[in-house]
């Protein structure tokens, strides 16, 4: 790939951290946080309420992993070490993007919990969504920081704006 598409691809994964973010609050709002084992096992045949919680554990994933991918992307183009993740984090620590390593690793535990756990205790189920909604401010932030991070590094920025202003207004919530 030469330089222009590098960034182009860079251009859609940030567009596509934007339409995650969206994706993933809009769903958020939808539950009265935080949820108990007595309102899931009183829910547990509510098909909305369990479609939405598992669309918030797909959106939480998918922002997660897509930034990821970016970050790294960003890093390469930086001109920074980015043959090992841990790397990628560390520079990104260092630029104020992520808070620290372990808060992303507490996310991507977090959400492998659930990627290969089928769990059906109410009260762990509750406790899994309830981490998902308290890591969730902290992973939208890491969104925003990366965004302009780009912006002000790289200028690079997401290639539509379909999703700018709603991500702005999440973000900065």
């Amino acid at each position: 790939m030469n330089l222009n598409a590098e960034k182009n691809h860079l251009a859609d994964l940030l567009e596509a951290i934007q339409r995650c973010v969206y994706f993933l609050n809009a769903s958020s709002q939808k539950i009265t946080w935080p949820l108990t084992a007595e309102f899931l096992e009183n829910e547990r045949k509510n098909i909305g309420l369990f479609e939405t919680l598992a669309a918030i554990n797909e959106r939480f994933a998918k922002l997660q992993d897509t930034l990821a991918s970016a970050m790294r992307h960003a890093c390469m183009l930086s001109g920074e070490p980015c043959e090992r993740f841990l790397k990628v984090l560390s520079f990104f620590e260092k630029t104020g993007v992520i808070s620290t390593v372990e808060n992303w690793q507490l996310c991507r535990a977090t959400r492998n919990l659930a990627a290969h756990d089928y769990e059906t205790d109410y009260a762990e189920i509750a406790e899994h969504f309830n981490a998902l909604s308290e890591l969730s401010p902290e992973l939208l932030k890491t969104s925003a920081r990366f965004l302009i991070y780009c912006q002000e590094s790289l200028s690079i920025c997401p290639k539509q704006n379909d999703f700018s202003a709603e991500f702005l207004a999440i973000t900065t919530l």
